[in-house]
C-alpha cells in the first residue's frame, strides 16, 4: 500500500508545511513547482535536462493532448510517460481551463462541454467521465476532476451555479474512478468521433478535486466544503490568475484553505510569480504550476532573486557576469549576460534555451529553499526578506495560466 501525503515539518509563524507525496512514478517533496509540459513537452527543455534540474513532476494537459496528437497515438506508444520519455510523475489538468480560454465555440450543459477545438475547429465533447478516461489513457499519476473555470469579473449567480455544477461533475469523476479502477478495458465515448480502446491505469493514480467560486468568499467556502465531502486524494484551488487583482487571488485561497483537510496535498493552480509562490506557501499551499519561467524566457526575460532582467536591453551588451551571481545552473556557470544577450539579438535558439534552463532552475531551487527553511524553522524570515528584495516589474504580472 502506498502511504498517503505526509507532513514532515510546519512553520510556526504561518501555515507553510513541508511534505512528501508518493505517486506511482516517484515521491514528490513539497512545496513543489511543476514545470508545464502542456503538449507533452516543457518548451525548449528535454526530459534529460529536467532531470538534471531536479524537476520532480511535470504537468501535461488533457485538452491539448486530446486534440493533438490524439489518444490513439499516445496509446500506440504506451502512454504519455513513454511517449515523452519521462519516467517521473505527471499531473494532467482536466482541460476545463483550456476549454474556457481556447475553444472557439462551446456549449456547457450538465452533461459536459461540447466545443470546437482551437486547432481546426473540429467538434468534440468532454464530460466528467470522458475527462477521467482520457487521463487514465494518458497514464496520469495525478488526475484532475473536470471543472468549469469562470471568467473575471463574474456575476455572483453564475459563479454560484458554476461552482455547484463543478461539484456535481467532481462527484461523477470520483464515481467513474471507483467503478473503473479494476476494469481491464474501456472505451472513450466521444460525440462525432470513434471510440478509442485503451488499457486504463487508474489503480495507482491520484485524483484531485477542484474548488471554484470566483472571487466570492462564501462561494469559495461552500465549494471547498462540498468538494472535501467527496473525499479526494488532494484538493486544488482553481479559477485564480484569470485576470483578477493580486489581492483577489490571495483572498480566494484564504477563503478556501481553512476548509481543506491538513492531511491532503493542496494545489494552487496556475500560480505564479516567485513572491506569489512564497505567499501561497505561507497560506498552506503545497503544489504549483506556471508557464512564466518558460514563457518569459522566450521573450528574453530572466528571473533573479531581486526581480526579472530583460536581457535584450543594451545595458547587458558588455556585461561579463552571469544572469545571477552564485546561481549553479548551466547558463550561469558557463555563460555571461553579454553572450546570452548576443544570442537573443541574433535570434539564436540557444539564448532562449539558456534563459529557460536558468528560469526553471530558479523556480525549482526556490522550492528547495522553501522546504529547507520550513524544516529549519526559518521560512517566515526567508519569505519576508525575499519579497522585500524582489522588485516586481510589469512583466511579472503576465498571466500565469495555460
Amino acid at each position: 500500500m502506498r502511504k498517503n501525503f505526509e507532513i514532515l515539518a510546519t512553520d510556526r509563524h504561518s501555515k507553510a508545511r513541508q511534505g512528501r507525496l508518493p505517486t506511482a512514478h516517484g515521491v514528490i517533496d513539497t512545496p513543489a513547482f511543476m514545470p508545464v509540459g502542456t503538449q507533452g513537452s516543457v518548451k525548449g527543455v528535454s526530459p534529460r535536462e529536467l532531470r538534471e534540474l531536479k524537476a520532480q513532476i511535470v504537468l501535461g494537459n488533457t485538452y491539448h493532448l486530446f486534440v493533438r496528437p490524439g489518444l490513439d497515438v499516445i496509446k500506440h506508444f504506451g502512454g504519455l510517460h513513454k511517449f515523452m520519455s519521462w519516467d517521473g510523475p505527471i499531473l494532467t489538468d482536466s482541460g476545463g481551463y483550456q476549454i474556457f480560454s481556447l475553444a472557439k465555440l462551446r456549449k456547457i450543459t450538465e452533461d459536459g462541454v461540447e466545443f470546437q477545438n482551437h486547432i481546426d475547429g473540429a467538434r468534440a465533447f468532454i464530460s466528467p467521465e470522458i475527462a477521467m478516461e482520457i487521463q487514465a489513457a494518458l497514464g496520469s499519476d495525478i488526475a484532475m476532476a473536470l471543472d468549469e473555470c469562470v471568467p473575471y469579473p463574474c456575476e455572483y449567480d453564475y459563479a454560484a451555479q458554476s461552482a455547484e455544477m463543478t461539484t456535481r461533475w467532481a462527484r461523477r469523476c470520483k464515481e467513474w474512478k471507483q467503478k473503473n479502477a479494476e476494469r481491464p478495458t474501456s472505451n472513450i465515448q466521444r460525440r462525432m468521433a470513434e471510440p478509442i480502446k485503451y488499457q486504463p491505469s487508474t489503480t495507482n493514480s491520484l485524483l484531485f478535486g477542484i474548488v471554484q467560486g470566483a472571487t466570492f468568499e462564501d462561494l469559495r467556502k461552500q465549494s471547498a466544503q462540498a468538494i472535501v465531502d467527496l473525499d479526494f486524494d488532494g484538493y486544488s484551488i482553481g479559477g485564480v490568475s484569470v485576470g483578477e487583482p493580486q489581492e483577489e487571488i490571495m483572498r480566494a485561497v484564504e477563503s478556501a484553505e481553512p476548509f481543506l483537510p491538513s492531511d491532503k496535498p493542496r494545489y494552487a493552480m496556475g500560480l505564479g510569480t516567485p513572491p506569489q509562490l512564497l505567499e501561497m506557501i505561507a497560506r498552506g499551499m503545497d503544489m504549483f504550476d506556471c508557464v512564466l519561467p518558460t514563457r518569459l524566457a522566450r521573450n528574453g526575460t530572466a528571473f533573479t532573486s531581486t526581480g526579472t532582467l530583460n536581457l535584450k536591453n543594451a545595458e547587458f551588451a558588455l556585461d561579463k557576469g552571469p544572469i545571477e551571481e552564485n546561481c549553479a545552473c548551466y547558463a550561469c556557470t558557463e555563460f555571461s549576460r553579454g553572450y546570452i544577450r548576443h544570442l537573443i539579438k541574433a535570434e539564436e535558439i540557444l539564448g532562449l534555451r539558456l534563459i529557460t534552463l536558468h528560469n526553471l532552475h530558479f523556480y525549482l531551487d526556490l522550492m528547495r529553499l522553501a522546504r529547507n527553511r520550513i524544516e529549519n524553522g526559518e521560512f517566515d524570515r526567508f519569505r519576508r526578506e525575499f519579497i522585500s528584495n524582489y522588485k516586481t516589474r510589469d512583466v511579472d504580472s503576465a498571466a500565469c495560466s495555460l
